[in-house]
């Protein structure tokens, strides 16, 4: 988190104690509040006191990221594109889209780590610590998140968030791209409609995870 949003989130923070409000569930509140704290903080930027903000309306998502999202993480899951985020480390992040990996300039610290996994467990009613080092959970979006934490892992938090892909609704879909034949998707419908046991397997990013029969 850069130096003006931290500053922005926490002046916000101070004013949500101080007023005594929610700001969950209330995007309206929260962008106010902090529409109202980025331009105090750019008016103080303007008399020498503080570093000018480059891009008021980029400073104002990122904080909103900060209080009710995800903060870095935030905009890569709310990219379509974006099939699956890891942290194996606080400065090694990484997405995939298309089934291909890549490494975000992103560098969060252990307890920025540790601090956003709290954040979307709370969303979920589940737990991590010693007594259980390792948690699965579905996201409110569906998407499943797997955490291990130390001495499970060797010296960080480990995340997994898997996604579901939008674009993919059932059985028409991967027929329409060629996944399967129709006499194949067929056989599935009839057979998950009839109650019978079907073993979905595959490689990572295959979309073996992504069924809606």
């Amino acid at each position: 988190m850069t130096g003006a949003v931290g500053a922005i989130a926490e002046q916000v923070r101070e004013r949500v104690r101080r007023e005594g409000v929610d700001l969950r569930g209330d995007s309206a509140l929260t962008d106010r509040l902090v529409r109202d704290e980025v331009q105090r903080y750019a008016e103080l930027a303007l008399g020498g006191s503080l570093p000018v903000l480059a891009d008021e309306v980029g400073v104002a998502r990122q904080v909103v990221d900060a209080l009710t999202g995800l903060g870095p993480l935030q905009p890569y899951l709310d990219d379509p594109t974006v099939e699956e985020l890891w942290i194996n480390s606080p400065s090694r992040v990484f997405v995939a889209r298309d089934g291909v990996s890549e490494r975000l300039p992103v560098t969060l610290t252990d307890a920025e780590v540790r601090e956003l996994l709290e954040r979307m467990l709370h969303r979920t009613g589940r737990r991590v610590d010693l007594s259980s080092p390792f948690v699965d959970a579905s996201l409110p979006d569906g998407s499943r998140l797997h955490a291990v934490i130390p001495d499970v892992t060797r010296g960080h938090v480990s995340i997994n968030i898997r996604r579901f892909r939008s674009g993919m609704r059932g059985l028409v879909d991967l027929v329409a791209l060629g996944s399967l034949t129709s006499q194949a998707a067929g056989f599935l419908h009839v057979a998950v409609r009839s109650g019978h046991n079907v073993l979905v397997t595959g490689p990572t990013h295959s979309g073996n995870t992504t069924w809606h029969l």
